[in-house]
């Protein structure tokens, strides 16, 4: 299941990517050469920029590439280290699921209630944030995969 998700995030992912390049090359294209710059290409832009970001931070957490900062975690031996991890995982779980799933929801909720619309795309803004709550879905789907799959991690928890 995991591997499917990366493979299908990772394809959106480039697929934004590539939208995102196109909208901005037409940007450029339009401003400079046209003298006719485009409203809706540099909203579009912004939007999938936002998009890209959130959404990768998500794949990048799933494929365990984040910046950490390895101070304590060579100083330990490998039971100590197991429980480090669990501990860094459920930090990250608990606080995807408060600040991303819950306050998420809540940023869509209420640009939803009122009903607000982009300028350029006519969009509604409360799509734009919809990937709030979506990041920290993912995000807690591959932590407790990541959490589920590692042998080493049920043989920690058995000796806590």
């Amino acid at each position: 299941m995991k591997r499917v998700l990366d493979k299908i995030l990772g394809s959106f992912l480039v697929a934004l990517m590539v939208l995102m390049v196109l909208a901005v090359l037409w940007q450029v294209f339009s401003r400079y050469v046209m003298n006719s710059p485009s409203s809706v290409t540099e909203e579009l832009s912004r939007y999938l920029f936002i998009w890209i970001g959130i959404l990768g931070a998500a794949y990048a957490a799933g494929q365990q590439t984040h910046i950490s900062i390895d101070i304590l975690h060579p100083k330990l031996n490998d039971q100590n280290r197991m429980r480090l991890r669990i501990f860094i995982n459920s930090l990250i779980i608990f606080l995807s699921l408060a600040v991303l799933v819950i306050g998420g929801a809540n940023l869509v909720y209420v640009n939803y209630d009122l009903g607000q619309y982009s300028a350029a795309l006519n969009l509604p803004v409360s799509f734009v944030y919809l990937v709030v709550p979506l990041s920290g879905i993912l995000v807690i789907f591959y932590k407790v995969t990541v959490m589920i799959h590692s042998k080493k991690y049920f043989i920690c928890c058995l000796r806590f």
